[in-house]
């Protein structure tokens, strides 16, 4: 297989969403106000993981472009809370882009207690051949929740999926407290905001 013509469309993908997500955030701060957006990541999965995901799933090569939905991956970090509910409304205002799924795991925690908002989009890459509709997720999560999926993920990675008890114990643990963090924080989030201003202004 030709990888290198078959994740070109993605590449384009999170190159374009990246300068739209930042644009995004660079108009919140020409109008001198709060930008839900903190800061904007974006990774197109590796050759191995795209095929180990194709194998466990039992997806034939000639699918996966249909059937894993994550190739192309774009992260959106926020301070609070609400921030997320406000991306996903401006994601919704978009018309470059087809919203297809939505999965809310900030409502709706996963066992783990892994937190996020997932958005599957269809999302048009024009080519030398014409267009060509490509998926690929964003992921919008907090500070605190970004710092807890980050640690999770490494560790999953280093016990290849099977997390000992203890440890899944603590994680659960540090996900509530992250959690708690968020609410914590959004409970003062005028004067962080307030103070936010004092500094640019500054």
């Amino acid at each position: 297989m030709n990888w290198e013509a078959i994740l070109a469309p993605y590449k384009q993908v999170i190159e374009e969403l990246k300068v739209k997500l930042k644009g995004m955030r660079s108009q919140f701060e020409f109008e001198s106000s709060h930008s839900p957006i903190e800061f904007v990541t974006a990774r197109v999965k590796p050759v191995h993981s795209i095929i180990e995901k194709a194998e466990i799933r039992n997806i034939s090569m000639d699918n996966i472009e249909r059937e894993i939905q994550d190739i192309a991956g774009v992260r959106v970090v926020c301070q609070f809370v609400d921030d997320i509910y406000t991306i996903v409304g401006l994601l919704h205002d978009r018309n470059d882009f087809t919203i297809i799924e939505e999965k809310d795991y900030i409502a709706k925690k996963k066992t783990s207690g892994y937190r996020s908002y997932h958005m599957i989009i269809e999302y048009p890459v024009e080519t030398i051949h014409g267009r060509k509709m490509v998926l690929a997720e964003i992921q919008i999560r907090t500070l605190a929740m970004n710092f807890w999926a980050t640690n999770e993920h490494s560790l999953k990675y280093k016990y290849e999926g099977n997390l000992p008890a203890e440890v899944q114990s603590r994680l659960k643990r540090a996900a509530e407290a992250a959690f708690k963090l968020d609410e914590e924080m959004s409970k003062i989030r005028s004067e962080i905001q307030e103070a936010q201003r004092i500094f640019h202004r500054k």
